[in-house]
């Protein structure tokens, strides 16, 4: 990715020109995929929408993948999933490739891949035979890109976001006919801060969605964001740097649902109480938490003390290893890769990371361009670090970290039929599942509506579909819970 804007970039100097609005466009190819133990001939179609201003004038234009199944006679009644994922600055291609999709990348897990050539192979846990899929790229990713006036900023934030991607759903819906279709989005990280708030923006124009699927749940901010003195974080990381510890074999616990059974127990009991009392903590349950905590994570346990008994994950990752150039994977844990800055006290790659982006970078581009047929110059943008780097986190009324909890409690109590399924990786180093649980248990539900929310967890990481029994858990999952 170039260091400063070019003239395939989103972003533009403030004396740029306007954009040329170039016209909505779409191309469509077919294939067919046995799923669910059945054949699935389905159509697939790459597109682009505008959305509109104000003025009615195009700011954007939204590119999508949409798969449809075509031996159903009305697609009326049929349900329709849109995806998206997070970053923020995340085109689709993880969920679309990685999890629900017809086609997905031939990888190894959990390990790096060997060089090209990639491969895409049939995915036959998709979700196709239940569901027609939409995968959306929202501005600024994939192929997605302002147009005319509009400007990256105009939609690089929470509130922007969540308007442009509920446009794009309306608009979709008109274009293909679908009103009344019953509707499912499905988000992975700030894809299911995206999922809760356009929820919320599409309830209020009348148009309420059936459920909501949240892969690596990221809503309650505070639980996963270590910044400052943050405890609740800390203490929700604990139980996946247990897991992750007994997996590297540097900690004891061979059944990983038992294992994460004791683990929360000793987190909210336990290790949450300690850090809450801090200096105040006797020196002899200092020692001796620092001594349960050594046996938990494979540290040392003065090193620990040395802390003030705070395990900072990305201090694990760096620490968990023999050797100063070895670290373990912030999305999945259970990867491993050398360090180029071995002196520093974080990591500096995320080799979890690393061993995807080329595969599903490659694998994206023949899909649209030798497939489809997308003939294009653009660049597709798997991930936009100036996306994310100009990403406005802040919103009114807010003053600290996001929370989009009030506005799932208030989607699902102006839709009480609302269902929303929490999937949580153990290894998941980024948006820990402990920090998931935590969300769902404190939304102060209404005690009818409490039996909506419904949680699984799967023994991989933040992409648990890389793990192919894991895959096979979650999309039957899903399945479910788009087949009520």
């Amino acid at each position: 990715m170039p260091d400063t804007p070019d003239s395939r970039d989103p972003a533009r100097k403030d004396d740029a020109k306007p954009a040329e609005i170039p016209a909505e466009r779409s191309e469509t190819t077919s294939g067919e995929i046995v799923a669910g133990g059945v054949r699935v001939p389905y159509e697939i179609t790459a597109s682009t929408l505008h959305l509109r201003g104000k003025d009615d004038k195009p700011t954007a234009e939204i590119f999508s993948i949409a798969y449809r199944r075509t031996d159903i006679e009305d697609s009326a009644e049929r349900p329709v999933t849109f995806c998206f994922n997070g970053g923020p600055g995340s085109s689709s291609v993880w969920l679309h490739l990685g999890a629900f999709g017809p086609k997905r990348v031939e990888m190894p897990d959990p390990h790096h891949p060997p060089p090209p050539p990639w491969r895409l192979v049939d995915n036959p846990h998709t979700l196709l035979d239940a569901t027609d899929l939409v995968f959306i790229d929202p501005v600024g990713t994939g192929f997605s890109r302002p147009v005319g006036e509009g400007r990256g900023e105009d939609f690089w934030g929470v509130d922007a976001d969540t308007a442009s991607v509920g446009q794009f759903i309306e608009r979709w819906l008109s274009r293909h006919g679908r009103w009344t279709s019953p509707r499912y989005l499905m988000g992975e990280s700030y894809g299911t801060t995206r999922a809760v708030t356009v929820a919320w923006w599409l309830s209020e124009r009348g148009i309420p969605v059936n459920g909501l699927g949240l892969v690596s749940a990221a809503l309650h901010w505070q639980t996963f964001v270590n910044q400052g003195i943050n405890d609740l974080a800390l203490a929700a990381f604990l139980p996946t740097i247990g897991m992750t510890a007994a997996w590297h074999g540097r900690a004891e616990g061979a059944d990983p649902n038992a294992l994460a059974d004791r683990l929360r127990e000793f987190t909210w009991r336990r290790y949450a109480p300690a850090l809450h009392l801090g200096d105040a903590l006797p020196q002899s349950e200092r020692d001796a938490m620092a001594a349960e905590l050594a046996a938990l994570t494979g540290l040392d346990a003065q090193a620990i003390a040395a802390r003030h008994l705070r395990v900072d994950p990305m201090w694990f990752a760096k620490q968990l290893l023999p050797g100063a150039e070895r670290t373990i994977g912030r999305l999945d844990s259970r990867y491993t890769g050398h360090d180029a800055a071995p002196d520093e006290a974080t990591i500096e790659r995320d080799p979890s990371y690393d061993a995807a982006l080329g595969p599903f970078t490659a694998c994206i581009n023949h899909l649209l361009r030798r497939e489809i047929g997308w003939e294009t110059d653009h660049m597709y943008e798997v991930l936009s670090l100036d996306v994310n780097k100009g990403w406005k986190f802040s919103r009114e009324g807010w003053l600290g970290f996001i929370d989009v909890g009030a506005d799932l409690k208030k989607t699902m109590c102006a839709n009480p039929h609302l269902r929303v399924l929490f999937c949580n990786g153990l290894y998941d180093l980024a948006t820990p599942f402990a920090a998931s649980e935590y969300t769902a248990r404190h939304l102060a539900l209404p005690e009818p509506l409490r039996g909506n929310i419904t949680e699984r967890s799967y023994p991989a990481g933040h992409m648990m579909y890389f793990h192919p029994p894991s895959l096979l858990q979650l999309n039957d999952d899903l399945r479910s819970f788009v087949t009520p």
